[in-house]
């Protein structure tokens, strides 16, 4: 049967997409801009987005199992309860949501509460689904690089009791692995929660001295105070953005996104492979510098 994508030409969604290409799935994904939608030809393209009632409703014809991401935004919420909405109404029994680490604890930062809420939405509804909660994406940091190239500091205000930072790619392909076996299953599955993290545990100060190590020059921490990390964000981003992205990098010092036991050994056998690592990503943004 055919697995539905959204986000499809986002980071994450095009990874899934190339690994359940790569895995033979019959695909079809949703995207408002048919001028991005440059997918492999055994993919079905869709065009239209989550609050289109008209277009969800012919985008989940002859759907079994969907991949929910949706990114933050004012109306977050409603457009994935339209989404499930829609799915239940066409038959879909099977859902992997791309939630977010902590987001049944972390209920003050606006996107987290509505991941939440979605999850709930998606057991009260009876779907079988897979909540994917990756912590802080390893590939943020791209947007950072002149700030440490340029200026020698990390500056995101990680704190100190450590973030287990994980690569798109590792989120994406598990994934494609659990759509897969979703799809697959002659009944649907019951819900799980999976946490999807990197194989370290890194605090801002350790992020430091990683970029010190690649650099092989001084890279200081930058400290925790969000402010500058809300400046920032409110330079490019709606100001209701930024302030949501400050208490986010508040819930990093206070808590941090620490994995569970067996969460890295879980997605390992998952993957069947080790976990992509923060050195690692550092090392190839130098490379291609």
């Amino acid at each position: 049967m055919t697995i539905l994508v959204t986000g499809a030409t986002g980071r994450i969604g095009r990874h899934v997409v190339d690994q359940l290409v790569a895995r033979n799935a019959d695909v079809r994904v949703l995207v408002r801009d048919l001028a991005k939608a440059n997918f492999p030809e055994t993919v079905d393209v869709a065009q239209g987005e989550l609050l289109d009632i008209e277009a969800l409703r012919k985008a989940f014809s002859g759907v079994r199992t969907l991949f929910l991401l949706n990114a933050v935004a004012g109306d977050e919420f409603t457009q994935a309860l339209i989404t499930l909405n829609i799915a239940r109404e066409a038959g879909v029994e099977r859902v992997v949501y791309l939630s977010v680490f902590d987001a049944d604890r972390a209920v003050n930062v606006p996107h987290f509460a509505v991941k939440y809420g979605a999850e709930r939405m998606l057991e009260a509804m009876g779907f079988g689904a897979s909540f994917l909660r990756p912590a802080y994406f390893i590939d943020n940091d791209v947007m950072i690089k002149d700030v440490i190239f340029n200026h020698g500091v990390y500056p995101m205000p990680i704190g100190s009791r450590g973030v287990a930072m994980v690569d798109a790619r590792d989120i994406a392909e598990v994934a494609a692995i659990e759509l897969i076996r979703r799809d697959q299953t002659s009944e649907k599955l019951p819900s799980e929660v999976i946490n999807l993290v990197g194989p370290d545990t890194l605090t801002g100060a350790e992020l430091a001295a990683i970029w010190s190590d690649t650099l092989g020059r001084p890279i200081v921490y930058g400290g925790d105070d969000p402010s500058g990390f809300e400046q920032n964000v409110a330079s490019f981003a709606p100001k209701w953005m930024a302030y949501e992205m400050r208490l986010m990098a508040e819930r990093y010092v206070s808590d941090g996104m620490i994995p569970e036991a067996g969460d890295v050994e879980r997605l390992t056998k998952i993957l069947g492979r080790r976990l992509h690592s923060y050195r690692e990503f550092a090392s190839q943004l130098i490379a291609s510098a």
